[in-house]
């Protein structure tokens, strides 16, 4: 494997797969909960791959979505994330990194939509790593709701 590009060694703690337990909510479902398995990669090129699965307690496919994370300047994140919903999001934010922890905060600076997706309007994501564990949360504004508290989970390095 290549080495990573130093234009993105600051992500370097989120590179493996994680996996865990989150739990779900909306004004327009029933909460819920599922397991997840995220994994981020890296090509030697300037960008991390991302992808992310779900499945509900019984083993079923829920949701996924994949993507890239890129470090546009010092302190500054960017991801490009496709969902098979028909939904893709560019989010911009900030990083700040110490050791083995990283914090990541983002939001939706813009959300495309095919015709037959669900609206999503805004999205935000905050990911925090501190060691072996990643935690998260996930906003969301969609179908008429503005953003609030969609996701949130706790996921534990499962290799390296």
């Amino acid at each position: 494997m290549p080495d990573l590009h130093h234009g993105i060694a600051v992500l370097a703690p989120l590179l493996g797969t994680w996996a865990g337990r989150g739990a779900g909510e909306y004004p327009t479902i029933e909460p819920f909960d599922y397991l997840e398995e995220v994994t981020f990669a890296h090509t030697g090129k300037p960008f991390l791959t991302y992808t992310q699965r779900t499945r509900s307690s019984d083993g079923q496919p829920l949701h996924a979505e994949t993507g890239y994370l890129r470090v546009p300047s010092p302190g500054r994140i960017e991801f490009v994330i496709a969902h098979p919903t028909g939904v893709t999001e560019i989010d911009e934010g900030t990083l700040s990194a110490d050791g083995d922890s990283l914090d990541i905060e983002a939001e939706s600076t813009s959300v495309g939509l095919t015709g037959s997706a669900k609206e999503v309007t805004a999205l935000r994501r905050s990911i925090s790593i501190r060691g072996p564990e990643l935690s998260y949360t996930l906003l969301m504004g969609a179908v008429g709701v503005p953003l609030v508290r969609h996701l949130e989970a706790t996921l534990h390095r499962q290799d390296g």
